[in-house]
């Protein structure tokens, strides 16, 4: 078996941790292929004994590798998004961040998580992807992301004006600081933080939620995602920022943007007793009395 590892880079208290991993990977004889520049981070602070295979890029991910393992958070998580594409490569997430609503796996969930791997007693979890495409080149050859595509205005200039439509027929005009269109796994990111709801990953659809929007009426509303959300944008700049998850472009006004449902998902792997509801108990502490 050989296993993927990836990682942002980890902070100088986490080398202890890398050990266990390594450790437990030998343990059960897994081949471990490093992120080449995470690799370089930790190959003078983690004791290596062996030479180790890297990786540098998306095209260094081929059959052979059985699961991508992301060191991190969330955002790491997103990232390793990008490397995996339309391989259908699974992406087990060990939180080593804050919250960790995709990297759910804890430091202390480790072993179970290796033995779960070894023995394929994980669950894996499809989750939609949301694909942008637009009159200009946007984003290279990685047009889509797991949590959500954002419009927004650019810096702290005024607030655009955002006309929506649905396979062409007119939705609304959002006068607002921006627009989020998320996927059901992003409805617990950027916007939930907006007051947008919660829906479950396997709900068929898309949460369109305004950032500010000047008139109060206003309110995120849940699509099903086999319609086409198109935008037209205008503002007293020259152009907008759009986003999608931690990757962004300045667009000029005039590009007309569309998104609509990946044709392929991302497999998340998950231990049998992670799942969302209880991910988002622990996550959101519902249920819990914090009154004293």
């Amino acid at each position: 078996m050989r296993i993927a590892i990836y990682s942002r880079g980890i902070q100088n208290n986490q080398h202890l941790d890398i050990r266990m991993l390594l450790d437990e990977l030998a343990l059960h004889q897994i081949e471990p292929v490093f992120f080449q520049d995470f690799f370089n981070q930790i190959y003078s602070s983690v004791s290596l004994s062996t030479a180790y295979t890297t990786f540098n890029s998306y095209a260094d991910i081929d059959d052979t590798i059985d699961c991508i393992i992301s060191l991190g958070g969330d955002g790491t998580l997103l990232d390793t998004v990008t490397l995996v594409r339309d391989k259908g490569t699974p992406v087990l997430g060990i939180n080593y961040g804050r919250l960790g609503f995709l990297a759910s796996i804890g430091r202390e969930e480790l072993t179970s998580a290796i033995a779960a791997l070894v023995n394929q007693t994980f669950i894996l979890d499809n989750r939609t992807l949301i694909h942008l495409d637009a009159n200009v080149p946007l984003f290279g050859d990685v047009p889509y992301a797991l949590n959500e595509c954002t419009l927004h205005k650019k810096d702290s200039s005024s607030m655009i004006k955002i006309h929506a439509y649905l396979n062409g027929e007119f939705l609304n005009t959002y006068w607002a600081d921006g627009l989020i269109i998320a996927t059901p796994t992003g409805s617990t990111g950027y916007s939930l933080s907006c007051n947008g709801p919660v829906v479950f990953p396997d709900s068929g659809s898309f949460v369109i939620t305004p950032v500010a929007p000047h008139n109060l009426n206003i309110r995120p509303i849940v699509v099903p995602d086999n319609n086409i959300v198109s935008f037209e944008v205008e503002g007293r700049t020259d152009g907008f920022l759009c986003t999608l998850d931690s990757r962004r472009e300045v667009v000029e006004k005039e590009v007309q943007i569309a998104v609509r449902k990946e044709e392929f998902g991302i497999n998340l792997l998950r231990l049998n007793e992670n799942n969302f509801l209880q991910t988002l108990r622990n996550k959101l502490s519902w249920g819990l009395d914090k009154r004293n």
